[in-house]
């Protein structure tokens, strides 16, 4: 007698419940619809084994539709006696021992009361045949997740996005501050001048109050100083466009778009204050209406390039900012968009060296502004401190160090200008200790890697991907010679010390372990998670001697000679972009910790989140066993 088939309400209801959780969301309807009908629904009570290894080979796959679960003992504990792995709702087990028709390694019992559906392993392979998305599950569960995580991520970052581009943002937003101005008895050649100089297609003309006067745009030129054969000495007054069409800081996108197109205007300049004694404080123009859908790396570089001083720059901070957040909502991974910011960093950076070097009268074919930290590997977030130094080259430090010293506080207090924070610990051109010559950074170096103290090592790691971004850049190479090893064991073994330091929030079971802050429950993405990536790609690097700064390259390159296999470490990376994507994804909302911009509140993290949180944070831990197992030995 054939099973009883459920009416086709039930049907759709289960399918519903089913459709929640990856991969079932993902499955065409007819492979799914063959799961729902071949699951039975098992209840386990509190500590009731679910299988193991006595079982023999897996023929059941567990999908939990309620409770938790606890792996014990084998691979599930990854060697780490007394932890197990924690299964929550939508999780699935044992996959890989299924699929390869072996015994499980691990212990499955109930934590608390569980439900889950059970699946006959043969229906289990026979639909996976026939779905791509069950079958890459089973497969390859951590990079899946990870895969799947992103693309949500890129999908959330649009949607931010598309609040950006609102037509309801303020012209105090959207506008570009400090516009070209000129008085009005200024002659056109220089005004013109000013204007090619700026890179900018208009330039406003303004009393002694800044109030504004009139405009020339470089759509004017043919028709009123070409055509006409006007003199470059006449004032530009006389070919300005007048009166003025303006609009305050309060007036939206919108009304600006409104106003150029009653009145065919490509530029609409914003004022602030009473009426009659409205100063310029912006312009907009047609293009800056649609700047984030039309925004680029190379716009942006080419402005970075021409600011000519810190003002302009300053302006131009935020853009980096916003061209993140556009280029994530259009799905550029982690790894693309923190190489943008700090490509983009280094260049406001570079511009600031050489505007200070040049008022202080230094010649930067004598020394060099080093980056470290994750603007030396790249990797740069949207929310960042400096960490930067100065190598110089003397025969004699001492007395050269003041005049270099004093280009490192210049541009550092200008980096706070830009929003770059001052760094707590002192790892900054400012002060002595971060700016020396070639020889005494050698020296330094080769201290640290010699007979360096554990509490040296904890503050020197940072310095190890130093990165020459302006100026003579060629001194830094006798550093980076030095810097990247190989190093010896003592040194290996003390950097892992201090890099095992940092725990990964996880619980001895393999859930998530939240610390509170501020009334909520939460997690630092960055010193329980990207950092654990960070500090073993060094170790891994420093091990081989390998010249790589990125944190992927050196862990792909230095898992590579060690014989890791392909798998792991794409794990390995794929889990440190992840992390990367959510704490971007964080630096681009409202932070929750104002002290810290790393810190995300549990409440932020959806279900795909904290399920591929969970994965990548284990990544982490294995990788910390794995630095433990080589450079720890007894």
């Amino acid at each position: 007698m054939s099973e009883p088939q459920p009416s086709a309400h039930l049907l759709a209801q289960q399918l519903a419940q089913w459709r929640q959780h990856h991969p079932f969301d993902a499955m065409a309807p007819a492979p799914l619809e063959q799961l729902v009908r071949a699951a039975e629904v098992m209840y386990y009570a509190p500590g009731e084994c679910i299988a193991s290894p006595q079982d023999g080979p897996a023929q059941r796959l567990f999908v939990l539709r309620s409770g938790v679960v606890t792996a014990q003992r084998g691979l599930a504990e990854l060697d780490n006696p007394g932890q197990g792995w924690q299964y929550e709702a939508g999780d699935c087990f044992p996959m890989a021992a299924l699929m390869q028709g072996r015994t499980v390694t691990a212990t499955y019992s109930a934590e608390t009361d569980v439900f889950a559906w059970s699946l006959p392993a043969e229906v289990v392979r026979t639909v996976a045949a026939q779905s791509p998305p069950l079958a890459a599950h089973l497969s390859e569960r951590v990079l899946q997740l990870i895969q799947l995580a992103s693309r949500e991520q890129a999908r959330q970052a649009t949607q931010a996005a598309l609040a950006e581009q609102s037509m309801e943002r303020p012209l105090g937003e959207l506008m570009r501050k400090n516009p070209l101005a000129v008085p009005p008895d200024m002659p056109l050649e220089l005004a013109l001048r000013a204007m090619a100089g700026r890179r900018v297609g208009s330039v406003m003309v303004v009393d002694a109050q800044q109030r504004p006067l009139g405009i020339l745009t470089r759509d004017d030129l043919l028709e009123r100083i070409t055509l006409p054969q006007r003199s470059l000495s006449t004032p530009i007054e006389r070919v300005m466009s007048q009166p003025l069409r303006t609009l305050s800081v309060d007036h939206t996108a919108q009304d600006a778009a409104l106003l150029m197109s009653r009145f065919t205007l490509r530029h609409v300049p914003v004022v602030e204050g009473e009426p009659g004694q409205q100063r310029l404080v912006g312009i907009v123009s047609e293009r800056d209406l649609f700047a984030l859908s039309r925004m680029s790396v190379q716009r942006i570089g080419a402005d970075l390039r021409a600011a000519q001083d810190e003002a302009e720059l300053r302006d131009l901070a935020p853009r980096i900012r916003e061209l993140a957040r556009h280029l994530g909502a259009q799905g550029v991974g982690a790894r693309t968009l923190t190489a943008l910011i700090a490509h983009l960093n280094d260049l406001l950076t570079e511009r600031l060296v050489q505007i200070h070097a040049e008022r202080l009268g230094l010649s930067l074919k004598q020394a060099a502004w080093l980056a470290f930290g994750s603007e030396g590997r790249g990797e740069q977030t949207l929310a960042t401190d400096q960490d930067n130094g100065i190598v110089f080259q003397s025969d004699n430090p001492e007395l050269e160090r003041p005049r270099w010293l004093a280009l490192g506080e210049a541009v550092c207090a200008s980096l706070a200008d830009c929003g770059f924070p001052l760094c707590k610990g002192g790892v900054m051109a400012s002060q002595p200790a971060c700016c020396a010559s070639v020889q005494e950074w050698c020296e330094r170096f080769q201290s640290w890697l010699a007979r360096g103290t554990p509490e040296e090592l904890l503050a020197a790691s940072i310095y190890f991907d130093a990165r020459a971004l302006a100026g003579a850049t060629e001194l830094a190479e006798p550093l980076r010679a030095v810097a990247r090893g190989p190093a010896g064991a003592r040194f290996l073994h003390l950097l892992t010390e201090a890099a095992l330091r940092g725990k990964v929030p996880l619980s001895w079971r393999g859930a998530l372990d939240p610390q509170t802050v501020n009334g909520q429950e939460g997690l630092d993405l960055k010193a329980g998670g990207t950092a654990v990536f960070v500090e073993a790609g060094r170790i891994l690097a420093l091990s081989q001697g390998l010249e790589a700064l990125g944190t992927r390259e050196r862990l792909l390159r230095a898992g590579e000679a060690l014989g890791v296999a392909a798998p792991e470490r794409e794990g390995w990376t794929a889990a440190f972009e992840f992390l990367q994507g959510l704490r971007l994804r964080a630096h681009m909302e409202a932070a929750a910790d104002p002290d810290n911009a790393n810190w995300v509140p549990m409440r932020a993290l959806n279900d795909l989140d904290r399920r591929t949180l969970r994965v990548s944070l284990r990544v982490a831990q294995r990788l910390q066993q794995r630095l433990q197992m080589e450079f720890l030995k007894t």
